[in-house]
């Protein structure tokens, strides 16, 4: 588990605020000379909603529970919205209409990520975190009851002019009157926590702006109050792409999903023009310890110090700091520097999962293997790459063209390299 007591904010900013612009966390808020004043005067209850689209939380996800977190450790009192409610509706994406899925796997999917989101944030203290769904004050609001007391406030044309609703209207799949909806009870929830907890602000991505809105005007024309909103920036990558997809998939926080070394190589594949905005928003070290690394950057870039540690940090954070280190004790036998017998059997599948594999049965010539895993192109080419000491099975050099696997490490696995760093997993049939 993630440890929350090593968590701290920077004492070198004067206020929060300050701090999550030096991270890069503030893209745009309602009215910021308000909300400083607001966080400067007292603990203030604020929120964040996540819906349940899917069995996990994704990196996405992370870095609002992370904002969270810092406005937590700086006294203000969180509350995660888990989208009982909202979930079942779906998010107007700019593209098509989401797939509903059933009412079962909705609420399944709310515990496992109540259960996630909680380990992000204290659940002790004066301002300990409190889960909340929606669904516990939307499900009981009858239709006509929804159209008269919600519904009203609402006008069309703004409805029309959000970001995601006009992206659809424009395209060949249009948008449902469902997910049209959706801004309607996102403002709810607002104005729900608004009169439950006093909650006075929303955090959310900017891309969400449109629907956190929806909330501060609902407030603000039922009980004629203003409330806040900051929405952090879409993490990009410095060539313009969404980050947090790898091979054109999502990096889970679930481990079932993204194992711990693959979330951890996914760190450590972050480019140099990336690293320091990463460690900024995705890490609690310091501004001197961000721009120490920065230096090493600049220094010695080919020793990536900067990556290893935000490896490192963040797979501790989001997994426990016993997975960071099977996860760099792994990438270090892999490449000759460690016992591939000393890692764990999940480790080493994750491992090779992650590398080009193939599964062998014992006896298989090396040669063959290195064809069927595309380590070399035909088998003339393999057995010279051997001749010329290039190969090495599970760290070993290969001395024999003729050479057979003869045994799996744990019985199951073995890995077939070529060079310093061309890699092979080898699965045991």
């Amino acid at each position: 588990m993630n440890s929350l007591a090593n968590q701290h904010n920077d004492a070198s900013f004067a206020h929060i605020i300050d701090e999550l612009k030096w991270r890069g966390l503030v893209a745009i808020s309602t009215d910021e000379d308000a909300l400083r004043k607001a966080l400067a005067s007292g603990p203030i209850t604020y929120y964040c909603g996540f819906d349940p689209t899917a069995a996990s939380l994704h990196l996405g996800n992370l870095v609002q529970l992370l904002t969270m977190r810092r406005l937590q450790l700086a006294g203000h009192k969180p509350l995660a919205l888990i989208g009982g409610s909202t979930g079942l509706v779906g998010d107007p994406r700019p593209t098509a209409e989401r797939t509903l899925n059933t009412k079962e796997t909705v609420a399944e999917w709310v515990e496992k990520l109540s259960r996630q989101a909680s380990r992000f944030l204290s659940s002790e203290g004066v301002n300990a975190v409190r889960l909340v769904n929606n669904l516990d004050w939307t499900e009981p609001i009858s239709a006509i009851d929804f159209l008269r007391e919600i519904g009203k406030h609402f006008r069309v044309g703004k409805m029309l002019s959000k970001d995601a609703v006009s992206a659809r209207l424009n395209s060949e799949h249009g948008i449902s009157y469902t997910e049209f909806s959706y801004q309607i009870l996102q403002g709810l929830d607002f104005l729900e926590l608004f009169r439950r907890y006093d909650c006075v602000l929303q955090t959310g991505g900017s891309d969400q702006w449109g629907n956190l809105t929806s909330g501060t005007d609902l407030i603000h024309k039922v009980e004629g109050k203003s409330a806040h909103i900051l929405a952090t920036p879409l993490i990009t990558n410095s060539d313009g792409k969404k980050f947090g997809k790898s091979e054109g998939n999502a990096v889970w926080l679930d481990a079932e999903f993204t194992s711990p070394y693959a979330f951890y190589q996914f760190w450590l594949n972050v480019e140099d023009a990336d690293v320091v905005d990463r460690l900024k928003v995705f890490t609690f070290l310091s501004r001197t310890e961000i721009d120490d690394l920065a230096r090493q950057t600049q220094e010695a870039p080919h020793l990536r110090a900067a990556q290893k540690r935000l490896a490192f940090e963040v797979t501790s954070l989001v997994h426990s700091a016993k997975d960071a280190q099977a996860a760099v004790d792994a990438s270090a036998a892999l490449f000759g520097q460690g016992e591939l017998g000393q890692l764990d059997a999940e480790t080493f599948a994750s491992a090779l999962r992650e590398l080009p594999n193939v599964e062998a049965s014992a006896q298989t010539p090396i040669a063959n293997l290195l064809v069927e895993t595309g380590l070399v192109d035909s088998l003339s080419a393999g057995r010279r790459a051997i001749k010329e000491g290039g190969v090495y099975l599970n760290n070993v050099k290969v001395e024999d063209e003729a050479a057979v696997i003869e045994g799996f490490i744990h019985a199951r696995f073995a890995v077939l390299r070529r060079g310093k760093k061309t890699l092979a997993g080898i699965f045991a049939k």
